[in-house]
């Protein structure tokens, strides 16, 4: 496992300055990574697209509409039968009042159960755990060097500084994980 420093910046030209500056200090292109993380849920780890299987609001969807579902087809089946009973209608129409019942019943109960608009329970808490988009100047450090490069990055604008292990392979950081909330690497002060 390698020793990886990294810091996110705005824009692509800050983060081209930053590593002119880790150029100048004598760090090596192979060392030095650029590249741009996607917004929170645009990571594309699912095949429909997202960073999770289901959204965290609706985990209780399909209780809210089995729920729905029962209560809805015996509505519809009771206005059925009323139908059935004024109007001598034939008994098809209580079935499709009990089935329509049903469905409607169903989506009801599900939406009442996704209330908050998706949003989660203790929204800044997560904002907090997750990594930011913007660009990622990553660095492949020793222990010797990590507080320099550090600095470095600091220096040149660098927001929520880093420091990670992981596999650097052809001048990239090879596992990063964009979903995995960033270690902050503290300053040491000598």
């Amino acid at each position: 496992m390698s020793l990886i420093v990294a810091a996110r910046f705005t824009t692509f030209p800050a983060a081209e300055s930053a590593a002119e500056r880790l150029f100048g200090q004598g760090f090596v292109e192979e060392d030095v990574s650029l590249f741009f993380v996607n917004p929170r849920g645009q990571h594309a780890r699912y095949p429909i697209g997202g960073d999770v299987n289901k959204d965290a609001a609706s985990t209780d969807a399909p209780k809210g509409a089995g729920m729905g579902v029962t209560i809805g087809a015996v509505i519809g089946a009771v206005v059925g039968v009323g139908i059935f009973a004024a109007f001598s209608s034939p008994l098809l129409i209580s079935l499709i009042a009990a089935g329509v019942g049903a469905y409607v019943g169903s989506l009801i109960g599900a939406m009442s159960r996704t209330r908050g608009g998706g949003k989660r329970p203790h929204e800044e808490r997560v904002h907090h755990e997750t990594r930011d988009s913007g660009v990622l100047l990553a660095v492949h450090v020793t222990p010797d060097t990590q507080t320099a490069a550090a600095q470095t990055l600091r220096e040149a604008g660098g927001a929520e500084i880093e420091r990670a292990t992981g596999r650097w392979q052809h001048g990239k950081w090879a596992d990063f994980d964009p979903t995995r909330a960033p270690v902050e690497l503290k300053e040491s002060r000598a």
